[in-house]
């Protein structure tokens, strides 16, 4: 049962869950601007910071428990034909079989994750803080997830900084500032992993590549004979950012990769 608890993340989702609301009564219990608001009857800021934090933990919900863009194996079968119609052959790499899932074809860019024991459409990596894979599916809603964590974090961050009171002695204001301290690490750590996750996806998608395909570049078919610096994904920032935060649909790369390519015929 205990592997399954594992497997399924349920303790990891119940760890960033009771982690971000004993945060968040820290704040509210000590003496921070959030309790002076409160006792001077202002309760906009409350209230805006409850919304955000509850917001954040809804996204992360979503975002752990969304379908990724797990490839199917009966819709691959059903496109093979017509893909192999419309995609010249000789200028576009062989699409590969999956030996995990027994995929016949491999959507291009989509990877087996051995986590999930699924392909992944436009895999980018398997995170293992919301226990799910990062997809064509749910990628754009892990980085408003991103962006969302990241404000409810900066401004845990100034609460817990107008919290912390003076003492006569070392041992003192250690005892009196302990929880906010701790909170305060907590709050500080996961601030710079979500400043660096943010600025990181954002890179990648401004020129449409995934972590996968960066970190594993010389060991990707499609990518591996070309240049260090040419991606044929790629279509310029505008339409790149364009493309992944207002288009929702399922996206052949096969044509991409075909008209983009030099040796496209």
């Amino acid at each position: 049962m205990m592997q399954n608890m594992f497997r399924t993340g349920f303790l990891v989702r119940a760890t960033h869950t009771l982690l971000t609301w004993v945060i968040t009564l820290i704040l509210f219990l000590h003496n921070t601007d959030l309790r002076k608001c409160e006792e001077r009857g202002e309760l906009l800021l409350p209230v805006l910071f409850f919304l955000l934090v509850v917001l954040s933990v809804l996204l992360y919900f979503a975002v752990s428990l969304m379908d990724p863009g797990f490839v199917l194996a009966d819709s691959v079968k059903g496109s093979n034909e017509e893909m192999e119609s419309m995609i010249p052959q000789s200028s576009t790499p062989r699409l590969r079989r999956c030996g995990h899932c027994l995929l016949q074809q491999q959507p291009m860019r989509a990877k087996h994750c051995q986590t999930c024991k699924h392909c992944v459409r436009r895999f980018d990596h398997h995170c293992p803080w919301i226990e799910n894979c990062v997809g064509e599916r749910n990628h754009r809603w892990f980085i408003v997830y991103l962006l969302v964590q990241l404000l409810a974090l900066l401004w845990a961050l100034h609460i817990a900084l107008s919290g912390i009171s003076p003492s006569l002695t070392w041992s003192l204001w250690f005892r009196v500032n302990g929880f906010l301290l701790a909170a305060l690490v907590v709050v500080g750590v996961f601030s710079v992993v979500a400043v660096m996750l943010l600025g990181i996806h954002l890179y990648l998608v401004s020129i449409n590549c995934t972590t996968w395909e960066f970190m594993s570049r010389h060991r990707i078919a499609y990518l591996k004979n070309c240049g260090d610096e040419e991606n044929p994904f790629d279509r310029g920032v505008f339409c790149n950012l364009w493309d992944f935060f207002c288009i929702c649909r399922t996206v052949a790369w096969e044509q991409t990769y075909d008209r983009n390519t030099p040796n496209s015929v």
